[in-house]
């Protein structure tokens, strides 16, 4: 695990930036960290970094958002059980061959796959760790 410290938004953004080209197509990426960590700012640069210039917002009442079908964010914090998230459909955008970035996949841990990657936000104020 590594350990980037971001002292304000854009760096955050900057950094997630630079994580995408990290990524592969099929990799699913969980957000973890409390409210207003960060986590869909991160997700911001992730698109930022993937070509993704749409205004990319938190999916809290649409559960997930596509973008393009080349990267899918979802935002599992209002999801009560992993039946529930497999009734929306949740664990086939896994196999839809884009980025999928979850927030509160603690939430769905069951449905998600084996090899996925995962990014901790910390801290308060301008400055934040962010393990990877």
């Amino acid at each position: 695990m590594a350990v980037f410290v971001s002292n304000s938004e854009e760096d955050t953004l900057s950094f997630a930036e630079e994580y995408a080209k990290t990524l592969q197509a099929g990799d699913v990426v969980c957000l973890e960290g409390d409210m207003g960590a960060g986590k869909t700012v991160f997700s911001k640069g992730v698109a930022r970094g993937l070509g993704i210039f749409d205004e990319v917002t938190s999916p809290t009442y649409a559960y997930v958002n596509s973008y393009g079908n080349k990267l899918f964010h979802f935002d599992c914090y209002r999801v009560t059980s992993e039946e529930y998230a497999e009734a929306l459909g949740f664990s086939e955008y896994f196999d839809m061959g884009g980025i999928c970035l979850v927030e509160w996949s603690e939430n769905i841990r069951g449905l998600l796959p084996k090899h996925h990657k995962t990014v901790r936000i910390t801290g308060s104020g301008n400055k934040r760790e962010i393990i990877y």
